[in-house]
């Protein structure tokens, strides 16, 4: 597991117990439930959004060594031709 999974597993547990806190304790105020459950959101959107861009990077990089290699092979029927 990677760290960034970790630390939204215990946000997740957090929300949890402090929403069930106030809904059986009333000793957490609400916003302060909400706020718990928004910040647990916006975790875990982060992450996806981030290891979005690590994907969109990586193919990006693939796709640019593929165009490389098909220049390339162009460039190699040309010659072939021109022999």
């Amino acid at each position: 597991m990677k760290i960034m999974d970790i630390i939204l597993w215990i946000l997740i547990i957090v929300a949890l117990i402090i929403s069930l806190w106030y809904l059986f304790d009333h000793t957490p105020s609400f916003e302060e439930a909400i706020l718990i459950l928004i910040l647990t959101i916006l975790y875990t959107i982060n992450t996806r959004i981030s290891d979005i861009g690590v994907r969109l990077y990586q193919s990006e990089r693939r796709f640019s060594n593929l165009e490389k290699s098909f220049i390339k092979l162009v460039n190699d029927f040309k010659e072939g031709k021109r022999r």
